[in-house]
């Protein structure tokens, strides 16, 4: 059974509606550390809007998201955060380069200087397989090289949580093996992981806990 003092979240009572519609009912869950959480549900089911409030990028209408470390309650998480790609603007006018690097904006406890964070760009367009690209504006890829970018920019952190909206869309089955990879050594490494997907293979074989949701939450 996990240790208390391991809790990083507690999702307590949790609705959200919009008008007189419920988006999620009575959400109630805890993560620990090292969780690697796996969440399926059908289109409209609510998955995405647990992440988006989980992340604070808009509010319960009811219940509440507490956040600790080590115990100890604080304001908040480092979290690295992949949305799916059709909520992002192709049209805004970035670079791969600049997608990647934004990861690092507000990443201050780190203490990096610029020379760090040049190193870290470099590294992670590296890992990504999209060096060649960095100078591309984000308009010009194609939907597998926009998803390695917004990959690259949840990890440059180094979060000590990963909130991946179905990542694997519109990657090859290459790179598929490569974020296998990557987020098998992330979550031996302590790294927690929340992902929504519809496709578990092979995710399931990483993750220690599979939810289901359509409005409420439940075990897979």
């Amino acid at each position: 059974m996990p240790l208390l003092e391991n809790k990083i979240i507690a999702i307590e009572n949790v609705w959200l509606s919009y008008t007189d519609k419920n988006i999620l009912e009575d959400i109630n869950l805890d993560i620990y550390q090292g969780d690697f959480l796996l969440i399926t549900g059908p289109n409209g089911g609510g998955k995405t809007s647990l992440l988006r409030t989980i992340l604070r990028l808009q509010s319960p209408t009811k219940g509440r998201i507490s956040f600790f470390r080590q115990g100890e309650p604080v304001s908040s998480l480092d979290m690295g955060y992949l949305p799916q790609k059709n909520s992002i603007d192709s049209r805004f006018p970035i670079t791969v380069e600049e997608v990647v690097a934004s990861g690092l904006m507000g990443n201050t406890q780190k203490g990096n200087t610029k020379f760090d964070s040049k190193k870290e760009i470099d590294e992670m367009l590296d890992l990504m397989g999209i060096t060649a690209l960095r100078n591309k504006p984000i308009g010009v890829l194609s939907g597998g090289q926009l998803q390695r970018s917004l990959f690259g920019r949840a990890l440059i952190s180094k979060p000590e949580m990963l909130i991946l909206d179905e990542p694997a869309s519109y990657i090859d089955r290459q790179f598929g093996n490569r974020m296998f990879e990557i987020l098998r050594d992330l979550s031996s490494n302590g790294t927690t992981i929340m992902m929504v997907s519809h496709e578990i293979e092979p995710f399931i074989t990483l993750s220690n806990r599979n939810l289901y949701i359509n409005h409420i939450l439940g075990d897979r």
